[in-house]
């Protein structure tokens, strides 16, 4: 928390307010849901108590570009209803992305949504999104909470299809976890919902929303523990099944079949473990399982995590290997290497040394180059002699000799020519350009200017946000483009660079263009051999996956990528 709001954290005595452990039964998720219409799903779908009715206070009229407290930049609104908006945002002072909730301080909930922040950020688990700062200044209270640009919401993560059971018993248990050290402290969340899990590219499991989300929204129950971990259940059986536990749909996924009543996870979807489908049948609302199942329900998150102990511990799966390309065999491989090895042998590297580094190979390579030198050195004294004997004769000799050994290395080599590049302009498929100024900057010869994509929150791959950024150049004339080689200023987990060969400078769609090659890399440079000649003059590179980079004199910290130089060869 900042320095200002540290010093009123204890508002319960000063305020007038119930006591912290008593706002525990308004205690849900904070953080910024990051699709405005996920965040409007009827509570009810949840089954996670109901919704207190107040007066409907009109939110602050604020936008893009204003400053809170000198401070926090607000960049973009993801959610406006019910009196309040929440924004992402930037944190000026130490150059972050934050989230901030709005709502005006004389709103009905105003007093309990400081409350509810305050205490959620004296808690400090880092398996919780964190608040950052809780104020009321300029007859506006915000809440300013961590943003997490590389984690994805469970929404997202079940979208094709359900988890596989070692991430299914992770989630379970770090959430069922991090909810009972919640409950230890007197804060429920109410809202535990498929919004409100994040997975992080580390694999932890966090959850966002505690205490804020539910004094935002007014919900409150007399059970606060019990729905909490009748939530969890919940997050289980959609993890296990891709389903959601009651009649009707929410969170993008199908309900139940109505009349049918709650049924194990093992019987709506054939393969899934039986012990976590138990486990999410206890800590649904039923009793404790089916009839011939005699296992006591789990109604508090602690006895959730006892349960989860006492069953055999999850290993995640066998790490799958793929087998190395085939490549292409000469007539000096003509040992062991490409034949499968024996048990025990050492294992062959996915990339296979180039021809003749093995100790034969070696030792003849040394021969012929001794040879080779021993040649040279002859013919060049006899080069010498008949230079002075003969004069002009000897140069007809030396051209015969030298077209001579010149005709091999024509035959192995093909020429490669490099195609001058006429012109160019950024194709936009979807939403705003990137910088079509720069473009020329990509073959000005010229390898410290670039021209740059913009920060984006969500990556490495840009869809569905966008489909991804790029460049069409003008090659002059119909060519038959082989390679081309792209220079990035960015490295890092991933660019992912695409080819295709178009018919104007500004092509209406990619459906009608034909793709050439693609290529994915984690350095500075792409290299994309074409895999299906198609004579074009028009060439597009597009960009579907960039890398995530900190913030620089041109933009803030996320995922983007910019090119420095572009060649053709052919």
């Amino acid at each position: 928390m900042a320095e200002r709001s540290t010093a009123a954290v204890d508002v319960a005595d000063n305020s007038g307010d119930e006591p912290l452990t008593a706002k525990a039964d308004q205690a849900t998720a904070d953080g910024v849901a990051q699709n405005p219409e996920r965040d409007t799903e009827s509570d009810k779908a949840q089954g996670s108590g109901g919704i207190e009715e107040t007066e409907k206070a009109s939110p602050p009229e604020l936008h893009s570009g204003h400053k809170l407290a000198r401070r926090y930049r607000l960049e973009e609104c993801v959610t406006r209803l019910d009196g309040f908006s929440s924004w992402r945002a930037v944190d000026e002072k130490l150059r972050r992305a934050v989230g901030v909730h709005i709502l005006p301080a004389d709103h009905a909930r105003a007093r309990s949504v400081l409350a509810a922040a305050r205490s959620s950020a004296l808690l400090g688990d880092p398996r919780f999104v964190q608040v950052l700062d809780a104020v009321e200044e300029n007859d506006l209270v915000y809440v300013v909470h961590e943003w997490l640009p590389d984690a994805t919401e469970l929404t997202a993560l079940l979208a094709p299809g359900p988890l596989e059971v070692h991430d299914a018993y992770q989630m379970v248990s770090q959430i069922a976890s991090a909810m009972a050290a919640a409950h230890r402290e007197g804060l429920a969340h109410l809202r535990l919902n498929p919004n409100a899990v994040l997975r992080t590219s580390s694999g932890q499991w966090r959850i966002r929303g505690l205490a804020v989300n539910a004094a935002l929204r007014g919900i409150s129950s007399d059970t606060p523990q019990r729905t909490d971990t009748e939530a969890i259940g919940a997050l289980l059986y959609a993890a296990l099944t891709q389903r959601w536990p009651y009649e009707s749909d929410a969170y993008g996924l199908s309900g139940l079949p109505k009349g049918v009543g709650l049924i194990a996870p093992d019987q709506v979807r054939a393969g899934v473990h039986r012990g976590l489908s138990e486990l999410a049948m206890r800590a649904l609302a039923n009793d404790g399982a089916t009839a011939s199942r005699h296992e006591s329900a789990c109604t508090t998150p602690e006895e959730l995590v006892k349960a989860i102990g006492e069953m055999p511990r999850i290993r995640p799966p066998e790490p799958s290997f793929t087998a190395p390309p085939e490549y292409q065999r000469t007539t000096y491989q003509q040992g062991t290497y490409g034949r499968p090895s024996p048990p025990g042998a050492t294992q062959v590297l996915p990339t296979p040394p180039p021809p003749l580094q093995s100790r034969t190979g070696k030792a003849l390579k040394w021969a012929v180059s001794a040879l080779l030198i021993a040649a040279l050195g002859l013919g060049s004294w006899q080069l010498a002699d008949a230079l002075m004997d003969q004069g002009n004769k000897s140069e007809d000799t030396k051209q015969t000799q030298t077209t001579d050994g010149n005709d091999k290395s024509v035959d192995k080599t093909k020429p490669v020519k490099t195609f001058a590049i006429q012109g160019a302009k950024e194709f936009v498929a979807k939403g705003d350009a990137q910088h079509p100024n720069d473009v020329d900057k990509t073959y000005d010869g010229d390898k410290s200017t670039y021209w740059r994509t913009s920060s984006f929150i969500g990556g490495p791959v840009l869809a569905p946000y966008k489909p991804g950024v790029g460049i069409v150049y003008d090659l002059g004339s119909v060519q038959d483009v082989s390679t081309a080689t792209i220079g990035l200023y960015y490295g890092g987990d991933h660019t992912t660079v695409k080819l295709y060969a178009t018919n104007s400078l500004s092509s209406s769609s990619l459906d009608s263009m034909t793709q050439l090659g693609t290529v994915t890399t984690t350095g500075t440079s792409a290299t994309v051999k074409v895999t299906k000649h198609v004579r074009s003059r028009y060439v597009l590179v597009w960009l579907t996956a960039l890398p995530h980079a900190d913030s620089d004199q041109y933009s803030d910290a996320g995922y983007k990528q910019a090119i420095t130089d572009v060649k053709f060869t052919g």
